[in-house]
């Protein structure tokens, strides 16, 4: 099947293709770790596609008091959208319903970059009038606007702008091949803690996993991406199938992160650690998912993964 092995597990020659997109990340404090990941994990649902949602998110971390600007617990949040305008309108939408109407929360920058994206200074809008603008030094001294709007619990401090970075990725991804669901699941869970364990990394989809690959277009007219049938196993007494006889279960890991090298790092976690227990649950093979090299300009062949700790190449 493949000249590639990576413990005992067969790795496919190829290359997973991802994209350029617009990236951001912010922090939400909250007086306790708890109501700070309820609002995290409410600002991220319906996250997991660009085109199907308008944005991809996840939570990168929890942070402690002492990694936060007001010394609370919180979590910081990574957001991409195809651009840095579409990017704009889902954060405040998302920062709007999700992180403004939860209680005890306060909102701040979580990266530098360039372009600057207004968050507070839309959102105080909804304090009609009564939002107070503040400038406080951040930890470098350097002083940082915010907004406090009156809302029913006291205020929300919310800052003025965030911004998005350079070089965000969107759409690394491996693809594992297994014999049952079960057995697979377990390889992708284990996956999906590595992935999502590199820093500025995020896996966006239900649990890190996504079953419904997709390829671009499709036999109905106007769909823009339909199901993956290459790998799906039902599928596999057709011409143009993928799977070998005793694969009888594809599931996907897709990785988006604020630097091109974080994307590369996450997937390669990700397939050291299929790998070292695909054997016990069934692993058949590791492969990735391209579109020939014409739609992403971010190209990592996993023959250049599978070193643990060399730098990816990019064709």
């Amino acid at each position: 099947m493949s000249d590639l092995t990576l413990n005992g597990i067969p790795v496919i020659d190829t290359f997973a293709e991802a994209f350029d997109v617009a990236g951001t990340a912010i922090v939400v404090t909250n007086d306790t770790a708890k109501w700070a990941m309820i609002a995290a994990t409410t600002m991220t649902g319906f996250a997991t596609s660009v085109i199907g949602c308008g944005a991809e998110a996840g939570i990168d971390a929890e942070l402690s008091p002492e990694e936060t600007p007001d010394g609370r617990p919180g979590v910081r949040i990574l957001l991409f959208g195809f651009e840095p305008n579409g990017l704009k309108d889902q954060l405040i939408k998302r920062v709007g319903q999700c992180i403004l109407t939860c209680p005890g929360t306060a909102c701040y920058a979580g990266v530098d970059g360039p372009t600057k994206i207004k968050l507070g200074g839309a959102i105080r809008y909804f304090g009609d009038g009564f939002a107070v603008a503040k400038r406080l030094p951040d930890a470098t001294g350097k002083a940082r606007r915010y907004w406090r709007i009156p809302v029913m619990d006291g205020e929300f401090l919310c800052e003025d702008t965030v911004r998005a970075v350079d070089g965000a990725v969107g759409g690394g991804n491996l693809l594992f091949l297994g014999r049952t669901h079960a057995e697979t699941l377990k390889v992708a869970e284990i996956a999906v803690e590595a992935a999502k364990a590199v820093p500025g990394a995020i896996l966006p989809f239900p649990g890190g996993i996504v079953r419904s690959g997709s390829k671009v277009g499709g036999r109905t007219k106007g769909m823009m991406a339909s199901t993956n049938d290459a790998y799906c196993p039902t599928l596999k007494g057709r011409a143009g199938s993928a799977l070998p006889a005793e694969c009888g279960v594809v599931l996907e890991i897709v990785i988006d992160a604020l630097t091109s090298q974080g994307v590369s790092d996450s997937m390669r976690a990700g397939l050291h650690a299929a790998t070292e227990i695909g054997s016990r649950h069934g692993l058949v093979a590791v492969t990735a998912g391209n579109y020939g090299g014409n739609l992403g300009r971010h190209h990592y062949h996993l023959r250049d993964l599978i070193a643990p700790h060399d730098a990816t190449k990019e064709g």
